[in-house]
C-alpha cells in the first residue's frame, strides 16, 4: 500500500480540504515536499457502502489522503476505523514529523510516534462557528505533546506564548511574484468582464468572519461602485448573502486565476466582522492585495492594524460611512505610490523564507542532545 521514498516522512492532519482554498497549509507543505515525503490527511468523508478506505491522490507534489467511511458509522467507530486505516497505510514506516493543523485529529492519531511533533496554529479554531466542544481540551493535549508550536499571526502568538516553551510567531506570508502578475495587462475573466468600473474586490472564504451587513450597507451608500466578491461560502447559506445590482458574488476561483481578476480591480476591501472568530486572525490576503499593487481598506482587525495600518499600507475603517470615505481616498491616490510603499515592506517576506525558518527551527529541536530518535510504532495520548 505504501510506496517507499528516500525522503523522511511528514504526516499532516488538517481540518481543511486541500482543494478548498490555496492558503497557508498548501504554501508551506508544497515547499516541505522538497525535503519530505508529505502525506496530508483530510477530515473523513461519508459515503454509501459498507467499506472504509483511504482515497489517495497525488497533488502539488504531495499525497492527499481522505478517509472515506460508511454513512451509518457512529463517532466511536469512526475514530477506531480511521486509526486502523492510518496504521495500515503507514505499515510501521517511521514518521519523521507529525504536523497538526487541528487538535481534533489527536482522537485517531494521538498514539503515533514521530521524531518531532509540530502544531502550526494558524487559527483559533475553538472560536469558530460549530467548533466541537472537545476541541479546547484536545488543544491542551496537543500543547503537551508538541515539540514546537508556530502561530499564524502576532495576536495569536500573544495568546499562546505562555502555553508552551517553544512558540514561534510566523505570520502568513506572500507569493509576491504570483500576485504581481495583477499589475500587468491580462484578459479579464468572462464572468467579471461585464461589470463596470470602479471595481472594488474581495477574495477568500465567505463565512462568519465576513460582515455581510457592512458589505450591504457600503454597497447601498455607493450604488455607482461595483463590489466583486470571490470565494466559496462556508457555514453560512449562500441565499442569505445580500443582493444588490452592484454586489457580484462570483463564487470560488482557483489560486492561479486570482491575478486575472484582481488586475481589473481599482481597490480591495476586507470587510471582516469583529467577533470571536476574527479576534486572532492574520489575513493572508493583506500582503497578497499589496503585492498585486492594490490599495486596500479593512475593518480594524488587530493583525491588520499592526503592522499594515500603522505603516500606512492599509486604510482602516469601522463603519460603512468610513469605508466609503477611505475608499474615495485610495481610489484617488496614484497606484504607483501605493506600490512603491508596499514593495519595500513586502521585500523581506516570502513563503520560501517562512518555510526555511520553520525547517531550521524543527532541525534545531531535533538536534537537542536529550532527544532520542523515534523508533516508529505507537504510544498513548
Amino acid at each position: 500500500m505504501f510506496k517507499t521514498s528516500a525522503k523522511p516522512l511528514l504526516v499532516c492532519f488538517s481540518h481543511l480540504r486541500w482543494n478548498f482554498v490555496f492558503q497557508r497549509p498548501q504554501h508551506l507543505l508544497t515547499r516541505a515536499a522538497q525535503t519530505f515525503d508529505v502525506a496530508y490527511f483530510e477530515e473523513p468523508l461519508l459515503a454509501q457502502g459498507d467499506t472504509a478506505f483511504l482515497q489517495i491522490a497525488r497533488q502539488d507534489g504531495i499525497r492527499v489522503i481522505t478517509p472515506v467511511l460508511p454513512q451509518q458509522i457512529n463517532d466511536t467507530e469512526r475514530i477506531h476505523v480511521v486509526r486502523e486505516l492510518i496504521e495500515q497505510w503507514l505499515e510501521e514506516r517511521p514518521i519523521h514529523v507529525l504536523w497538526y493543523y487541528t487538535p481534533q485529529a489527536l482522537a485517531f492519531s494521538g498514539h503515533l510516534r514521530a521524531e518531532a511533533i509540530v502544531y502550526d496554529n494558524m487559527d483559533e479554531l475553538c472560536a469558530f462557528r460549530g467548533a466541537p466542544v472537545e476541541l479546547l481540551a484536545l488543544e491542551k493535549v496537543l500543547f503537551r505533546k508538541a515539540d514546537i508550536v508556530f502561530t499564524g499571526g502576532r495576536s495569536l502568538f500573544e495568546a499562546k506564548k505562555g502555553r508552551h516553551p517553544c512558540v514561534h510567531c510566523l505570520p502568513s506570508s506572500v507569493d509576491a511574484e504570483h500576485f504581481k502578475a495583477a499589475r500587468y495587462p491580462v484578459p479579464e475573466p468572462e464572468d467579471q468582464a461585464p461589470i463596470s468600473s470602479p471595481k472594488i474586490g474581495f477574495f477568500g472564504v465567505i463565512d462568519e468572519r465576513m460582515d455581510v451587513t457592512l458589505v450591504e450597507a457600503v454597497a447601498k451608500l455607493k450604488p455607482d461602485w461595483n463590489f466583486v466578491l470571490l470565494g466559496p461560502t462556508c457555514k453560512i447559506e449562500p441565499e442569505t448573502l445580500p443582493l444588490a445590482p452592484n454586489l457580484h458574488w462570483l463564487g470560488p476561483k482557483k489560486y492561479l486565476e486570482l491575478p486575472a481578476y484582481i488586475a481589473h480591480w481599482d481597490a480591495g476591501f476586507m470587510p471582516f466582522a469583529l467577533n470571536e472568530a476574527t479576534r486572532f486572525i492574520s489575513p493572508t490576503k493583506t500582503p497578497e492585495f499589496l503585492a498585486a499593487g492594490l490599495p486596500v481598506v479593512s475593518t480594524p482587525i488587530t493583525d491588520v492594524v499592526t503592522p499594515y495600518g500603522d505603516e500606512g499600507l492599509v486604510e482602516i475603517a469601522g463603519t460603512p460611512q468610513e469605508f466609503v470615505e477611505k475608499l474615495f481616498h485610495i481610489l484617488a491616490e496614484p497606484k504607483e505610490r501605493v506600490r512603491s510603499r508596499a514593495d519595500g515592506f513586502l521585500a523581506p517576506m516570502s513563503w520560501d523564507r517562512t518555510w526555511a525558518t520553520m525547517l531550521r527551527l524543527i532541525e534545531g529541536t531535533l538536534a537537542q542532545p536529550h532527544r532520542a530518535p523515534a523508533k516508529g510504532g505507537a504510544s498513548h495520548v
